[in-house]
């Protein structure tokens, strides 16, 4: 081979000290930036708490998932290295994307909520479109900065490879992911994280069977021929009572003043509505896949089940599982703009002028954010502040809603309940609900019902205060003609008194492992810290 050949050909790896240290350094900038949140929460807060023993402990984990990314990162060859850096940048945006918005770190329960509320990703991009720029700009600084890592190091030259380097690799690549799985190590890094959170899910048990309900309603009980139970999006409570409620002044209805909404978090929130909630003896254990379903007693009590969807197109949302799904009758998505909620409104109105017996429940458009969504473009200046969208786009959302749905029915074969997920904090720069540390105004939510004249005369009486969402499933297995003491001492009191204990669920509001725990707090106080 003559000098020319020779100098063509691939040197061993020759980097020295200097060149290494370079690399090193590079990657270690790009591995703090794409973990700067499992570091922050694992390791600098257990340190700045005293655990000491634990945050070393976390650093040193921390350090082992880094030095197996690091090794691929070397060795792999450039196709190999470019799928490392895709599967990684991947699971680095999913997670400080998290953690960015929420201020905590992903976890299989919170892993699990994303997936369900993937359809509000347009309006989370909307909201917080400059955060989702800085979340990018950070992970295509952790990657350039390993991709700069990679160069540096490989510039000295060829390194080994081989079958053996590449199986050894793939199995260390694998391995933190089970050690985290099968003893007390956390965190799990975060270029790896989704993939492991994602293997939980799937080999999660199916879900399991509902509970069979084991009362019966009176047949001879004056019910309703149509129960309609409208939960909307978003509204809080103190916007509705300035300007929505003066508008139902000529109809007669029952206002039960503010509720404690069941979540701050919608998801949560509809499970536990749909699922009944027995607050006095609830616990972290209990799994609200098993007890009886809305669904259930009302095909017992002789009504054909419908659910009217204003947000989502497909499957149903909000954990909306197949044993639950099963025991409805009908399933409409009804998403149609700014005006879905009229839309539905008119339907719901034709449906109870009809004859037979219909349990309907309605998730309702309403606010969502970005609120700019659902009033007309125009309709106040763009810049305006938060609190101004907010009021334009109820006004838009309901300021016709009750009249259309009302015009014409036969007010005593009819009950009708209305109330939200979840309120709103307004506070501008917060998170509008599902924050971390949930303030008051988050469960803040309306709850009225417009009723027979027999069921409205039951609750002349009611407190205006002291109502939680969880009364609404007992008040109305009563309106189906079951048992009500019954009915109130599985659940909680019917309407006509407070609730008998405030609980609200976080995003893990089913287990996601068998045995697991569920987010739930409980008490005498109503839900939330005080608005900061």
């Amino acid at each position: 081979m003559d000098s020319t050949n020779r100098s063509k050909a691939p040197q061993p790896w020759r980097a020295g000290w200097g060149r290494m240290a370079a690399a090193l350094l590079l990657f270690a900038a790009g591995y703090a930036a794409a973990n700067r949140f499992q570091l922050t929460h694992a390791i600098l807060y257990r340190w700045a708490a005293g655990d000491r023993a634990s945050a070393i402990a976390a650093f040193l984990f921390m350090a082992f998932q880094g030095a197996v990314f690091l090794a691929a990162l070397l060795l792999f060859p450039r196709r190999w290295a470019t799928a490392l850096l895709a599967l990684a940048g991947a699971s680095v945006l999913v997670n400080i994307g998290y953690s960015q918005i929420v201020g905590s770190l992903l976890d299989d329960g919170s892993f699990a909520w994303m997936i369900g509320e993937a359809r509000q990703a347009g309006h989370a991009a909307g909201q917080f479109g400059d955060q989702f720029l800085w979340v990018g700009a950070q992970v295509a600084a952790a990657l350039a900065l390993f991709v700069a890592a990679r160069a540096i190091a490989r510039g000295g030259g060829r390194l080994p490879w081989g079958k053996g380097i590449a199986a050894g690799l793939l199995a260390l690549l694998i391995f933190p992911s089970i050690l985290y799985r099968t003893f007390e190590v956390r965190p799990e890094s975060a270029e790896r994280s989704v993939y492991g959170l994602g293997w939980d899910l799937l080999r999660a048990p199916p879900p399991p069977p509902r509970d069979p309900i084991d009362m019966a309603p009176d047949p001879d009980a004056k019910a309703p021929r149509h129960i309609v139970w409208l939960v909307d999006e978003s509204v809080a409570e103190a916007p509705f009572a300035r300007l929505i409620a003066p508008g139902l002044a000529g109809m007669p209805h029952v206002d039960f003043g503010t509720a404690a909404a069941l979540g701050n978090c919608s998801a949560p929130a509809q499970v536990a509505l749909r699922s009944g909630v027995d607050v006095r003896r609830v616990t972290a254990a209990s799994d609200l896949r098993r007890t009886p379903s809305i669904w259930a007693y009302a095909r017992a009590a002789g009504y054909r089940t419908m659910l009217i969807d204003g947000q989502a197109t497909g499957a149903p949302q909000n954990l909306m599982l197949p044993p639950e799904r099963a025991l409805i009758d009908d399933y409409r998505s009804m998403v149609g703009g700014i005006d879905t909620d009229l839309q539905i409104a008119d339907t719901l109105n034709a449906q109870m002028k009809r004859a037979g017996k219909s349990f309907t429940y309605v998730v309702l458009q309403g606010v969502h954010f970005q609120y700019r969504d659902h009033y007309p473009a125009g309709a106040i200046p763009a810049d305006s502040p938060v609190g101004l969208q907010y009021d334009t786009a109820l006004r838009w959302s309901k300021g016709r809603f009750f009249d259309h749905l009302l015009a014409g029915v036969d007010r005593e074969a009819v009950a009708i309940v209305y109330t939200s997920d979840h309120g709103q904090n307004l506070t501008p720069g917060r998170l509008p609900h599902c924050s971390p540390e949930a303030v008051t105004d988050e469960f803040r939510v309306p709850l009225i019902a417009f009723l027979p004249t027999g069921e409205a005369a039951r609750y002349a009486a009611a407190p205006k205060t002291g109502h939680s969402a969880s009364q609404i499933f007992p008040a109305m297995l009563g309106w189906m003609g079951y048992d009500r003491a019954k009915a109130a001492a599985r659940y909680d009191r019917d309407l006509d008194r407070p609730t008998a204990r405030y609980v609200w669920f976080g995003r893990t509001v089913v287990p996601v492992t068998a045995g697991g725990d569920i987010e739930l707090t409980a008490g005498p106080a109503f839900p939330g810290a005080a608005r900061r």
